[in-house]
């Protein structure tokens, strides 16, 4: 077990649109989240997810590195948006349910304004593909081991935007007062 919280406490996201399982590693410049593609998954299609929602992934990461940077000073995890990605490339065209995979986020900017830049992996190993999970396809204690996280399957630089006031910033898209 890690020393960090319950991903929940780092994300927003919930049910099943939270798609990290926990953060692993976390600093002022990167952080590492563990992803189990689970048979459940929303958006699994015939025993796999297509390689675009590792996107998502990437996006869920970058908001749990803001949530554990904002954990660090005793404050609530905010909303953020994923703005847009350059350079996508999936190695892959999909990722099988059971895959164990590693998603590494390298913040390159963030400006005052709440924009910033991220620099993304997705990694599998290969052993990822051995022991898939109990029949949620959660990890257990037979699929806990480090492995070797050197295969990447997908990269990509995302944009995001973390607005001061997130709810705010909603009511006032929804008002047609703010766009993304």
């Amino acid at each position: 077990m890690n020393g960090y919280l319950p991903i929940e406490r780092y994300v927003p996201h919930r049910g099943a649109m939270l798609l990290l399982d926990r953060l692993l590693e976390a600093s002022a410049e990167h952080a590492v989240a563990e992803v189990r593609v689970r048979h459940d998954g929303l958006f699994v299609q015939n025993g796999a997810v297509p390689a675009w929602v590792g996107i998502e992934y990437m996006a869920q990461t970058v908001a749990a590195w803001a949530g554990w940077q904002a954990a660090q000073r005793n404050a609530p995890a905010r909303i953020g948006f994923l703005l847009g990605s350059r350079k996508f490339e999936a190695l892959q065209p999909t990722f099988a349910a059971g895959s164990l995979l590693r998603v590494r986020v390298q913040c390159e900017l963030v400006g005052s304004n709440g924009l910033g830049m991220f620099d993304c992996q997705l990694l599998a190993s290969e052993s990822s593909t051995g022991s898939t999970g109990n029949e949620h396809g959660a990890c257990d204690e037979s699929c806990e081991n480090d492995g070797n996280y050197a295969t990447v399957v997908a990269r990509a630089r995302i944009s995001v935007y973390e607005p001061d006031d997130g709810a705010a910033y909603i009511q006032g898209i929804d008002a047609g007062e703010n766009q993304l």
